[in-house]
């Protein structure tokens, strides 16, 4: 049945008004406090200086913020050289000191633990040339403003969404304050300068440099596929011979692929926005996936109209986020659709809408797994949609993904599913499918490094080396700060062993490995951590694949969280290749596109048999491929593993309990003390010693000893 349609706002020369002013005044008012736009007199004298000490052989030091009122503040490190291009150094996340998840505060703790990295190199943060922001300020306010304005009055309720996304009033007067806050931190005399830079062209010339995409003449396409930008939420680029160019922005917060997942995830599965997206990708695999039979597909489907040209709009008859997302997201045909959002007081307790368990003898839990799976379906849509013209207007295969939409690994699978040989034959005349690439942060924890990058490339620096781990969170912790968080009366500990040599790495690994064949759950605490959202060996929990019990454990007695959660792959390649699809598109640098938890993968017949832990209902694992020269202990630990199990492979999920995963000592102490069903914490030492920590005192099971003699007494 075709359903009520209207496209675009009601009153758009308002908005437009309100963009224009606004923007026009952000950038006085801004530019008197410190903000500076690209084509401002200071950033240009910047590039220009810039441009001048590359040349002379001269290495600069750029760093990138996250500033507050933006979620996911933090700051990145860059060093950038005339030979080599650009290096990240680091790239801090608050929330992962702070404690605070997606937090839009000012990014302190980065900040202090970034001018430490810089003092232990013998450098300081007067060294650092520019500053530059991950989202160009006065362009923001515009946006903002026409937002708030082009649906006038009923939009004015959005300024409770701004609030929500840490784009509240006094976030953003607090942003404002940041050049001299940051100079008070820093202890210098004047405001620090920040050169203000177009969040989606962040997104984007970091996701490109980094992939493992060569410069060769043919050109690479690029999309993010946003929440929204300071702009808009979806821009295409293309990328030839070294240059990039934007070819397309939507200009709109709410024709969005992330604003329609959000929502609907959210008010239908029982967790708040940027909790709730990956959650309910996982709620989908139980779902009906099938657009022939799905209950819900057909008519949600209406909510994201596809327009000619690749553009995606929402359709304001059904969807009322873009007035009032919290209180009234729906309008009543879409009520007639799903049913009665939930209320934002309802959320934080999503087991009493999906559970695993209830799908049999409970039938509403199987119709809102069904609505999940509608969801997912719709999304796909969409974003097949856009690629689909950005492939065929760039005459492009290869494609850079990148934005918060992009961590839908699901999704990402479909793209090399849907842009095979025939789609290429028939749309380019060629025989050539697609081939992607995600970088392992393409939400926001990403554009303040691809604010350093995208400056160094002004500047004329050449692009760089392409990335092959995330591990740049922080500084590897010291023998010292783990000594001293072992302290706690409740904790036992003894140190195990020193992965400063092969033969005491191997050791290690094939102690963790044991302990894992016995179907313990330990975790691996070692050097920097992971930036982005997936854990990847640094800060993970892990598990045995074979054990079919491994998921109930996981999620009830250690992580505290939803039975519908899948569990990931961690894997050698040649194991990732024994029991999973990898798929031909995804092959370049060896498989580089599997290093990150951003592509799903379809199992083997054979799979589900031996490791039943990490495959989800539908048969699929976010699967991560592990690499010696990036990660040899927790290489060594999957080498061990298929000398134990019979598999190089683990589960692997992220070491936090109810929190951003965790950072330091004392954070990964109160992990396991949080967690009674974590049998040992591995904590690895910046000079290679390493300790094992369990529950002390009438909490120790015994469990770790008696393994860890067994281990002894068989070696």
């Amino acid at each position: 049945m075709e359903l009520k349609r209207r496209i675009g706002p009601r009153h758009p020369r308002l908005g437009k008004a309100a963009f224009d002013f606004a923007q026009w005044l952000a950038r006085h008012t801004m530019g008197r406090a410190g903000f500076h736009q690209l084509d401002s007199r200071f950033a240009k004298e910047r590039l220009a200086l810039a441009r001048q000490k590359l040349a002379r052989g001269e290495a600069l030091y750029l760093a990138g913020i996250g500033a507050p009122g933006t979620h996911n503040s933090g700051v990145a490190l860059v060093e950038v050289t005339q030979a080599n291009g650009p290096r990240l150094l680091l790239n801090n996340e608050e929330e992962r000191f702070s404690g605070n998840k997606h937090t839009s505060e000012f990014p302190q703790k980065s900040i202090d633990a970034m001018a430490a990295f810089l003092r232990g190199m013998g450098r300081d943060v007067t060294d650092i040339f520019a500053w530059l922001t991950s989202w160009d300020y006065p362009t923001l306010a515009g946006t903002m403003f026409r937002s708030l304005l082009e649906e006038f009055p009923q939009s004015l309720k959005l300024a409770r969404r701004l609030e929500a996304t840490g784009f509240d009033g006094r976030r953003m007067d607090e942003m404002t304050r940041t050049p001299k806050k940051l100079a008070r931190q820093l202890g210098l005399a004047d405001p620090v300068q920040l050169i203000t830079l177009a969040h989606h062209d962040n997104h984007a010339w970091f996701s490109f440099a980094a992939s493992p995409f060569t410069d060769d003449g043919e050109p690479v396409a690029l999309a993010v596929l946003d929440g929204t930008g300071d702009l808009g939420s979806v821009s295409l680029y293309i990328i030839k011979n070294g240059a990039m160019r934007r070819l397309y922005c939507n200009e709109s917060m709410f024709d969005s692929l992330g604003a329609f997942y959000s929502v609907i995830s959210s008010t239908q599965g029982g967790w708040t926005w940027l909790s709730s997206e990956g959650r309910y990708m996982g709620a989908a695999a139980w779902g009906d996936m099938s657009r022939a039979t799905n209950p819900y597909y057909a008519r949600l489907k209406q909510v994201l109209q596809l327009e000619p040209d690749g553009e995606v709009r929402l359709n304001r008859a059904l969807a009322n986020w873009y007035c009032d997302p919290f209180e009234h997201p729906y309008k009543r045909e879409l009520i007639e659709i799903l049913g009665e959002p939930l209320r934002p007081d309802q959320l934080w307790n999503p087991d009493a809408v999906l559970r695993v368990e209830d799908i049999e003898h409970r039938p509403d839990t199987q119709d809102r797994l069904d609505k999940a799976a509608a969801t997912q379906l719709v999304f796909e849509d969409a974003m097949i949609h856009v690629v689909d013209h950005l492939l065929r207007i760039t005459g492009a295969n290869r494609l850079v993904l990148t934005g918060g939409v992009a961590l839908n690994a699901l999704g990402n699978m479909r793209l090399l599913e849907h842009f095979d040989e025939a789609w290429f034959a028939q749309n380019q005349n060629r025989n050539a499918r697609l081939h992607l690439w995600v970088p392992p942060v393409p939400g926001d924890a990403g554009v303040t490094i691809g604010a350093a990058w995208l400056f160094a490339h002004l500047a004329g620096s050449p692009r760089g080396a392409p990335l092959t781990h995330a591990f740049y969170c922080g500084t590897p912790p010291s023998r010292a700060e783990i000594e001293a968080a072992l302290e706690a009366d409740d904790v036992a500990s003894q140190r195990i062993g020193d992965v400063s040599t092969i033969d005491g790495r191997e050791a290690i690994a094939d102690l963790m490995a044991f302990i894992i064949a016995k179907d313990g759950v330990i975790a691996l605490y070692q050097g920097p951590a992971e930036t982005g959202p997936r854990a990847l060996g640094h800060r993970s929990i892990l598990a045995n694949p074979c054990d079919p019990h491994a998921r109930e454990k996981l999620n009830e007695r250690v992580k505290y969280r939803e039975a519908i959660r899948p569990l990931a792959p961690m894997a050698t390649l040649q194991a990732a290749q024994d029991y999973f699809e990898l798929q031909e598109g995804a092959s370049d640098a060896d498989y580089n596109a599997y290093n990150y938890m951003v592509l799903t993968a379809h199992s083997k017949p054979h799979a589900r048999e031996k490791i039943p832990a990490v495959i989800h209902g539908d048969g699929t694992g976010r699967i991560q491929i592990v690499r010696d020269a990036d990660d040899p202990l927790t290489y060594a630990y999957l080498k061990a593993l298929g000398r134990h199990i019979g598999v190089e492979m683990s589960v692997n999920t992220s070491f936090n309990v109810a929190g951003p995963i965790a950072q330091t000592p004392r954070q990964a102490i109160e992990t396991l003390r949080r967690s009674k069903g974590l049998d040992a914490v591995f904590m690895v030492a910046s000079d290679g010693a390493v300790y094992a920590a369990w529950h002390g005192g009438a909490r120790d099971s015994g469990r770790f000893k008696g393994w860890s003699a067994e281990w002894q007494a068989g070696r």
